[in-house]
């Protein structure tokens, strides 16, 4: 079976190969009635577009790249969901990598992303890549980074105050007269993570009221929550935080499972709070005190971003946007 092509699509129709182009790619107005005959006759003959051929042929597809740290967190789910909306208004397909915070993922996704050569790539890095992606956008795709400020300002950027955030999370907790806090959370490699516990930190040393420990993880899963948990766990009661920052909600939902498991009680033994405000958090057998972070309007305003570099190749002209954290309160610091 011959598979049908370009022309023979155009012949259907009863138009030229560049309306048929034009309809294909969205790069020309299009009559409504001619536009219809097209699609028509593409699904008449069952065409395919060869999006690989295309590439060639213009250097570049109008697919966009996304690698984010962890796709199993529903923060980073909804930031793409946000992201996939703007894009799709813009008829641009989105094809989404999980690094897994994996710095070797991270640099075979960054290879892929080439070779496919995105348009654009929307990126919360996990380890030094800043060459890779000047390379990259060398090469005609630019890159935004995503709840990440770059401080160096070499790409567009949308982060949230992560050193607010951290001093929101403490300040609440010395706030409620807790004074033996413990930050968990990791690894501290991770921008987010340092400046969420940075921000603790001075909250503990701006009031001067107790002291803050410092729990480091190699993930951000529930796994590795739990863990912590019976860390905590094994040191003597006496010397137990008697308040939880988790470094984001999985973690904290994990240490919520340990303990509550243990016969703590939360928060009248030990307040908890995490960070992100994912849904879990309300839905949690004692619902989650968080930081909430505006999840799809930052992959939106990433979209956005790389939206305009993508049409406006060459201006260079850096960009970021900040968005603000906001304090949730719930049981597991409030209490019922």
């Amino acid at each position: 079976m011959t598979t049908a092509n370009v022309r023979d699509v155009a012949a259907l129709a009863g138009v030229s190969v560049g309306t048929v182009s034009n309809v294909l790619n969205q790069s020309k107005p299009v009559a409504a009635d001619t536009a219809k005959r097209v699609v028509d006759a593409i699904e008449k003959l069952g065409f395919v577009r060869n999006d690989a051929a295309r590439q060639l042929r213009v250097g570049q597809s109008r697919t966009v790249g996304m690698m984010v740290l962890d796709v199993s967190n529903p923060f980073f789910a909804d930031v793409e969901r946000g992201a996939e909306d703007l894009l799709g208004e813009h008829g641009r397909p989105l094809i989404l990598g999980n690094s897994g915070e994996s710095t070797t993922r991270e640099l075979a996704y960054l290879d892929l992303f080439e070779e496919q050569r995105v348009s654009g790539l929307l990126i919360t890095p996990v380890g030094q890549v800043q060459r890779r992606l000047e390379r990259l956008r060398e090469r005609g795709s630019p890159v935004v980074l995503v709840d990440r400020h770059d401080n160096a300002q070499s790409f567009s950027s949308v982060s949230v105050d992560d050193l607010r955030g951290g001093e929101l999370a403490a300040g609440h907790l010395l706030d409620l007269g807790r004074r033996n806090l413990a930050f968990v959370g990791g690894p501290p490699e991770i921008l987010q993570v340092s400046q969420r516990a940075r921000g603790a930190q001075q909250a503990v040393l701006e009031r001067d009221a107790g002291r803050i420990r410092m729990l480091e993880l190699d993930t951000m899963r529930a796994e590795a929550g739990r863990a912590a948990g019976e860390q905590l766990l094994a040191l003597p009661a006496a010397d137990r935080p008697d308040a939880v920052f988790a470094a984001n909600d999985l973690i904290a939902i994990g240490l919520l499972q340990a303990l509550t498991h243990a016969g703590v009680r939360v928060p009248d033994d030990i307040a908890l709070i995490g960070y992100d405000d994912i849904s879990f958090a309300a839905n949690a057998a004692i619902p989650l005190s968080s930081i909430r972070q505006p999840a799809r309007e930052m992959g939106r305003a990433a979209a956005e971003l790389l939206l305009a570099e993508i049409e406006n190749p060459g201006r260079g002209e850096y960009r970021h946007i900040a968005f603000q954290p906001e304090l949730v309160v719930r049981e597991s610091t409030a209490g019922r």
